[in-house]
């Protein structure tokens, strides 16, 4: 039988922004969505020669393991969308679970449940979850997609007692509507399994992907998120 192999975009070993403790981080190359704020640009072509089998990443994985270990720390899949391949991370988390690693995919969550993303997730460990936008008609200009997967899918999580944390990019006069918010903190309070909410400030550091590619920029010209502008969406989150 032929190996399961993944399109991986790069590797962090030393991750300390996703997931508790130190992670080893692997970015998955392929996107459908169509992110205006999007600062990884490079990882949405699916087609990649960066191919690696499981056993591949997990010999990566134990070069790390004395620093996993002592933080309690595990493996974060994220991309691109990782859910884009969901084989290879069954198989992956398949033998990370064996091996006692705690297991995280960070996700944009615009997926149906299928039987094999019913499976994936019983073998993970906390997801990262990417709310995009509580307004339907702003996320489809946002990213091109309803959110209306992404909210289901959340709520399959927390009916299924899967642990996860909330992410929300702020962007000046995109995502930072009171109402939104408001809207936003309604929808979170309904979730039983929401461990930390954390307000990711838009930044434009990752434009310069974008002109590498002759990309136009999307969000030329708006305002990278201030302290000021966090600490208001918090407080309107209810969120310290």
């Amino acid at each position: 039988m032929e190996e399961v192999k993944g399109k991986i975009h790069s590797i962090e070993t030393f991750g300390t922004l996703d997931g508790p403790g130190i992670r080893f981080v692997l970015f998955m190359q392929g996107c459908a969505l169509h992110c205006k704020f999007c600062h990884n640009r490079d990882t949405w072509e699916t087609s990649t020669n960066n191919l690696m089998t499981t056993d591949e990443v997990i010999e990566n994985v134990k070069k790390c393991d004395s620093f996993i270990k002592f933080s309690k720390g595990g493996v974060t899949v994220s991309g691109g969308e990782p859910l884009l391949q969901v084989p290879f991370l069954i198989e992956l988390f398949t033998k990370l679970k064996t091996l006692g690693y705690h297991t995280a995919i960070d996700t944009s969550g615009m997926f149906e449940i299928t039987p094999n993303i019913r499976l994936l997730l019983k073998l993970t460990d906390l997801v990262l979850l990417d709310i995009k936008q509580i307004n339907d008609a702003k996320c489809k200009d946002l990213c091109g997609f309803s959110n209306k997967l992404e909210l289901e899918f959340a709520k399959y999580l927390s009916n299924n007692n899967i642990p996860m944390w909330i992410r929300y990019v702020l962007v000046p006069k995109i995502t930072d509507d009171e109402k939104d918010l408001l809207n936003l903190k309604e929808f979170i309070d309904t979730l039983k399994t929401v461990e930390k909410i954390e307000i990711h400030p838009y930044h434009n550091i990752g434009r310069y992907k974008w002109k590498n590619l002759g990309l136009e920029y999307p969000l030329e010209g708006v305002p990278q998120a201030t302290e000021k502008d966090v600490l208001r969406a918090k407080k309107i989150l209810g969120i310290s």
